[in-house]
């Protein structure tokens, strides 16, 4: 932080302890107090000075690390797709799609990302242009959790075929963890399916179902039960529900560490293809599965 911008703190902006209070971090004594111990970071720099000021609009604020969302007019949502419905706002061929999830909020609300139509699970909707860009294009890797039933009784030496990589039309592709969950037969046809959880940061197209099949077990139903530090928990089939303080700070730090550690200087010119308030579809890319 330069002299001169820390003169400006000391008269323009709003005082950091009000931001967290307004913020709902804390009560403003409260606030007062975690500044004063050196828990408040602005823009990556610890702040102890009650007195500071600062634009709630462009500047980044941290408590123990944690991500505080200032602009409140940004909206994050949960949705656990079910299948059949496509994941865009307005599918050219008639085909169920997100309005129907997005219709209550007013705000324009587009999704990060996408799960096929025969894929379910959790798909984060945003006005958040920045983030969904972040957080959707396959080159920032962040790390999904998927469970797969899948045809066949899955083995121990399947399981460490997809730890230890495989081959694909478009080149090699391991899986960052895999386990077996179960394996069981149905009495009425006997057949044998197996429950395979698949961890991986990959964005490849319809990448767990390729995966499957190449080690010779088809996807018979895929969920998404993980999206970076989001977890789908109880949320029903169809459900939709806010963002927890936690689970937005969890996904605001995510977003602002991965933008930190970029150091591609050509990235930018993927933005045009990520979910973002403009209208612009997501990175076909993220049809992972």
């Amino acid at each position: 932080m330069t002299d001169n911008a820390e003169g400006q703190r000391d008269t323009e902006g709003v005082r950091l302890q009000k931001v967290l209070a307004n913020a709902g971090v804390a009560s403003r004594r409260v606030a007062e107090q975690l500044i004063v111990e050196g828990r408040v970071r602005v823009n990556g720099e610890v702040v102890t000075e009650l007195g500071s000021r600062i634009d709630p609009e462009s500047d980044l604020v941290d408590v123990d690390g944690t991500a505080i969302q200032l602009d409140q007019s940004k909206r994050y949502v949960m949705l656990n797709k079910p299948t059949g419905v496509v994941s865009s706002m307005k599918d050219d061929r008639g085909r169920p799609d997100l309005r129907r999830f997005t219709k209550d909020f007013e705000e324009r609300l587009y999704n990060v990302g996408r799960l096929d139509a025969e894929t379910s699970g959790l798909l984060v909707l945003t006005n958040d242009g920045e983030l969904a860009h972040v957080l959707a294009h396959p080159s920032f890797g962040v790390t999904k959790v998927y469970i797969a039933k899948v045809e066949g009784r899955v083995t121990p030496q399947t399981i460490q075929k997809l730890v230890r990589g495989i081959t694909l039309e478009d080149g090699p592709i391991a899986a960052d963890k895999a386990r077996l969950l179960s394996a069981s037969t149905a009495a009425a046809t006997g057949e044998t399916e197996s429950l395979v959880e698949l961890t991986l940061h990959s964005g490849r197209n319809r990448i767990v179902r390729r995966m499957m099949a190449e080690v010779g077990h088809p996807v018979v139903e895929l969920v998404r039960r993980q999206f970076g530090p989001l977890h789908l928990g109880t949320l029903p089939a169809g459900g939709v529900r806010e963002l927890t303080k936690v689970e937005r700070g969890a996904l605001l730090t995510l977003s602002r560490g991965v933008r930190a550690t970029d150091d591609q200087p050509d990235a930018s010119h993927t933005r045009d293809s990520a979910s973002t308030p403009t209208g612009e579809p997501a990175p076909r890319g993220e049809q992972e599965t």
